[in-house]
């Protein structure tokens, strides 16, 4: 029985078999490995991939890119705001939820991020049924490991409205684990391995503890400041200063004119992985003129000189925030399409001169790999030893935080359960406060690794009498493997109690 795996990025998606033992991803009807997560919104028709992403040019109020991004999220989500001001389709407030205003047509309709997916995955689905030749529904797929439970839910909710039985959800560094056999093999001892993942517009740097067929997250950072399509915007500011150069005409402010180069440097860039220069065609760019442009992998490499640096950055905090240096590392898997670029494989194995660098399976195609190969375990499980499995820990994706006041009055912030914590967890901590007080608020926190903290609750203990010596109150929070927190709070001599559940904090 065929079984399949869907990576669903930000800028693309891409879809592995397991069918007879292995597995192998599968091109869709345009002949490319890799789809493009673009759906084009035309009078009577919806079109995605390639031909969507294309379309842009002349189509960009009616193209959504980058649905990833608020799938799950309510309309006041700071995500949210970000993809509003950077898309071109508008997006508005429906109920507290993001839809986008779609005005190809008679009137204008609003489309659901999760509808949107839907109609990707429905792509997928297509692609892996016209190579099997015949129905698959079984499916695993993978999201970011900072993921939250709504957005989960949300993800796989698309995934079933298009026609699938989604068995299971697995983090996308667990699936790039996978795909190269890494904890199969061996079932004694432990390793450390990273997984360096670099997007169309995020790049992750996570950690994992290897022992026994078990996957343990030892900590993860996420940048979404950084990724392909900035190496991509580097390169269209170098070709429209050219231009400029060329022509005397300034095109770095027309929409247009800037997504039509913003199409070529994204070949150019893709040719430049494997060839020393890449010629850019752009036919009728600015006021009827062709523009055409030779650029060489040197002048790529400098033009994105800032950008490696802060792609390579990430991984020196993440590991001595889990107290590894780069010699605990014993392998490196590369993931993400911008991670086949040369000479950011080359900055990373300078890094880590004596380690096993991982690359050899495509790196825009190694998630969607773990993913099938989870699904055909998952398929025959019946034929397998318990012990046979994989399994990923569950683990706090975030950092949960306690605010107290200190006797200087100063806010100070308590880590209670650090991300990676596995889970579930449970964390005792003794709130003081002075005896004269009569009454003592605990406000609770959540962090993602760069965000300034988010609070989740407030708990406050009232008609507390007067003493000499400070309150006291114990303070459990627990978190579940859901990521729902559940804090309760009791003040010693009195007994006093109040708790609050907070639910999905992940």
């Amino acid at each position: 029985m065929a079984a399949i795996g869907v990576h669903f990025g930000y800028t693309c998606a891409c879809v592995a078999i397991f069918k007879d033992g292995r597995a192998d991803v599968v091109a869709n009807d345009a002949g490319d490995r890799v789809t493009p997560a673009v759906v084009g919104y035309r009078d009577t028709e919806q079109i995605v991939g390639i031909a969507a992403k294309q379309g842009r040019v002349r189509n960009a109020a009616n193209t959504v890119d980058r649905v990833k991004q608020v799938l799950g999220r309510s309309f006041i989500d700071p995500e949210t705001q970000t993809h509003k001001t950077e898309t071109k389709c508008q997006v508005v407030d429906r109920d507290g939820k993001p839809y986008y205003e779609i005005t190809a047509g008679e009137n204008p309709r609003y489309v659901a991020p999760e509808d949107v997916a839907k109609l990707i995955f429905h792509k997928m689905k297509e692609t892996a049924q016209s190579a099997v030749g015949s129905d698959v529904t079984e499916v695993v797929i993978t999201v970011p490991f900072e993921f939250a439970q709504a957005q989960k839910q949300a993800l796989r909710e698309a995934a079933e409205a298009a026609g699938f039985h989604v068995m299971r959800l697995i983090h996308e560094p667990a699936a790039a684990l996978l795909a190269y056999d890494i904890g199969q093999d061996s079932h004694s001892g432990k390793s450390h391995v990273l997984v360096y993942k670099l997007g169309g517009t995020s790049l992750s740097v996570t950690v994992l503890q290897v022992s026994g067929g078990m996957f343990r997250v030892l900590n993860t950072q996420t940048d979404h400041n950084i990724g392909g399509e900035s190496f991509t915007q580097a390169l269209a500011q170098h070709l429209a200063a050219e231009f400029k150069r060329t022509f005397k005409h300034d095109v770095s402010s027309n929409a247009r004119a800037m997504m039509k180069l913003m199409n070529g440097a994204d070949m150019a860039k893709h040719s430049l992985s494997s060839l020393g220069s890449a010629n850019c065609f752009v036919d009728s760019l600015y006021d009827g003129i062709d523009f055409e442009c030779n650029v060489s992998r040197a002048r790529f490499e400098l033009l994105c000189s800032p950008l490696f640096n802060k792609s390579i950055q990430p991984i020196r905090a993440m590991l001595e925030e889990a107290g590894l240096s780069t010699s605990d590392i014993n392998k490196v898997v590369l993931c993400g399409g911008s991670a086949r670029i040369p000479r950011l494989q080359q900055m990373i194995r300078d890094l880590f001169p004596d380690v096993e660098l991982l690359s050899s399976a495509p790196t825009d195609e190694v998630i969607a790999v773990g993913a099938a190969l989870q699904a055909g375990l998952l398929v025959g499980r019946e034929s397998l030893a318990p012990e046979e499995e994989s399994v990923m820990v569950d683990v706090s994706a975030t950092d949960i935080l306690m605010k107290e006041v200190d006797e200087s009055g100063a806010e100070v912030f308590t880590v209670l359960v650090p991300s990676g914590t596995p889970l579930p967890a449970r964390r005792h901590h003794i709130l003081s406060g002075g005896g004269n007080l009569s009454s003592i608020c605990l406000e609770i926190y959540q962090r993602l690794v760069t965000a300034q903290p988010i609070k989740l609750a407030k708990i406050i203990l009232r008609e507390l009498q007067p003493k000499e010596e400070n309150h006291n109150i114990d303070t459990v929070v627990t978190m579940k493997r859901d990521g729902t927190l559940h804090v309760s709070c009791v003040e010693h001599d009195t007994g006093r109690s109040q708790a609050v559940t907070i639910p999905a904090a992940s």
